[in-house]
């Protein structure tokens, strides 16, 4: 691919807790319409780079980053995301959508868990309600929730709230989209259901994917990244 095809570049990243180094000179580019899958035993700093790429390090006591992580935005062209100010990091966090590995839902509905950034956005009634019912189609939710969207996303089974909190940031449309393990908690069925939707998806944006799957990662990636422990490799 052309390298005007390149939404995010990360070079010489360095990630330190207090003074131990976990992540050391990583060099990864992600592309448009290409899913890119990350790799590695556990422990290796995977979701740490998530992280970084998010700036949610920032929260993380005795974290330290150093290194740069470049982003092409849609209507700002290239944006750096380490000399982003605080009032920047929710535009960021539309532009690249994190999806963690153990589901963070809101302490309220099913359907206010979808709708909540939606109203930080200002959209009408009429549009919340037919954005979150797309994104729960999307994430093969709807048929499951249609009826208690109302009850408690607490109640939802892991799997359920895994794809909850996929739709939640589908939503928004983000142009970069991560995955820590988007279907460790799905039974095989779902797993394949979700992979076809990455596949669709990534048509139109950027998708990364932490994975332990080999065969997952065989199916879905243009391009695989592997982390294993201060080293990095790519194919």
């Amino acid at each position: 691919m052309a390298e005007d095809n390149i939404k995010m570049a990360i070079k010489d990243l360095d990630v330190y807790y207090y003074e131990r180094l976990v992540l050391k000179k990583v060099n990864m580019v992600f592309r448009n319409r290409e899913l890119t899958a990350i790799v590695g035993p556990s422990g290796c700093g995977k979701s740490t780079l998530l992280m970084a790429l998010t700036r949610l390090l920032d929260t993380v006591p005795h974290a330290r980053v150093e290194g740069s992580v470049e982003l092409r935005s849609n209507d700002q062209g290239w944006l750096n995301v380490f000399r982003l100010g605080e009032t920047d990091l929710p535009s960021l966090r539309r532009r690249v959508g994190l999806i963690f590995q153990h589901p963070n839902v809101l302490n309220t509905s099913i359907f206010k868990n979808v709708a909540f950034p939606l109203r930080l956005l200002g959209l009408s009634r009429q549009e919340i309600d037919s954005n979150v019912r797309a994104a729960l189609i999307d994430v093969f939710l709807w048929d499951e929730v249609r009826d208690r969207l109302d009850s408690p996303a607490s109640e939802l089974s892991g799997g359920q709230q895994q794809r909850l909190c996929l739709a939640r940031t589908l939503v928004l449309q983000p142009e970069i989209l991560l995955l820590d393990e988007p279907t460790s908690f799905l039974d095989e069925d779902l797993a394949g259901k979700i992979e076809n939707l990455l596949i669709r998806l990534k048509e139109e944006r950027t998708v990364v994917v932490v994975s332990h799957y080999n065969d997952q990662v065989l199916r879905l990636s243009d391009r695989v990244y592997r982390l294993a422990g201060n080293q990095q490799e790519s194919n």
